[in-house]
């Protein structure tokens, strides 16, 4: 005797098609950037976070963007090998490393983000004036994900 499944469309399961889209997004934008400047979308997610989430630690980075923790701390390793980002003990919570952009990742982050504006416009075009209501509907989910 074999039991049966319960009804259910994959297809327009919602967190399932957010997942696919996601990948497929990062993934279109890492091509634009890859293989000119040699870092991985983890690598790109970790440099604009320093960027623009101001003074930020490893801990800070996995939260805000659902990473596990090994994974954004051996981007940061990399990116600092390569000489884009600092590394410091918290003075206030010395288990805490804060991250820095160096000169030279600062120059890195300001060649990628108009690749990365251009994508989005890109995004925003196919869209139309759907565009603002899915901010609206991810800022809604992003705010419970919180």
């Amino acid at each position: 005797m074999s039991q049966t499944l319960p009804e259910f469309d994959l297809d327009g399961y919602v967190p399932f098609r957010f997942a696919v889209v996601a990948h497929q997004l990062s993934r279109d934008l890492a091509i634009r950037y890859k293989d000119r400047f040699g870092i991985s979308i983890t690598e790109w997610r970790v440099l604009v976070n320093i960027g623009y989430s101001g003074d930020v630690s490893i801990r800070d980075i996995e939260r805000r963007v659902s990473l596990e923790k090994s994974k954004v701390s051996r981007a940061a390793s990399r990116l600092e090998a390569a000489g884009y980002l600092s590394k410091c003990v918290d003075e206030s919570d010395r288990r805490l490393i804060k991250l820095a952009l160096t000169e030279k990742g600062t120059t890195l982050l300001a060649e990628i983000v108009p690749i990365a504006q251009a994508y989005q416009a890109e995004v925003e075009a196919l869209l139309g004036d759907k565009f603002e209501m899915l901010q609206e509907l991810l800022g809604t989910l992003m705010d419970r994900a919180r």
